[in-house]
């Protein structure tokens, strides 16, 4: 099947730092500031997001990879944002530039991976 993708797609997720986004409530540390995972969470709407507009009825993407640095800590009550750029497709591969700030500087940087699926054959493989 083709999908309507091309190199270059954007797409901008964001949100602003609640108690429960910090590594001290997720468990992934003390510090009461913006987590690593929920960081990464972010990178994967924003890439998410990017394609699902182009895919047709009953087709979406799962992450498959996640190559990421978190470069700088955020406060709680601070806007935060993740922005994706389509920056490979290989058949249902799906490969993204991903960034991500805060109010007054980049938060972390990677590269993410995802899968085109048919969600119902997906889901019907679970079992």
């Amino acid at each position: 099947m083709e999908f309507n993708l091309n190199i270059g797609l954007k797409h901008k997720e964001e949100k602003t730092v609640t108690m429960n986004d910090t590594a001290f409530v997720f468990g992934s540390g003390a510090a009461k500031v913006f987590a690593t995972p929920m960081m990464i969470g972010l990178m994967e709407a924003a890439a998410m997001n990017t394609v699902k507009d182009y895919l047709p009825e009953g087709f979406s993407t799962v992450g498959i990879s996640v190559n990421i640095k978190h470069i700088g800590a955020t406060a709680v009550g601070k806007k935060v944002y993740a922005e994706a750029e389509l920056i490979e497709i290989d058949r249902k591969r799906l490969v993204f530039n991903v960034e991500a700030f805060d109010e007054d500087k980049k938060i972390g940087e990677g590269i993410h991976e995802r899968f085109i699926i048919d969600e119902e054959k997906f889901m019907s493989n679970l079992s």
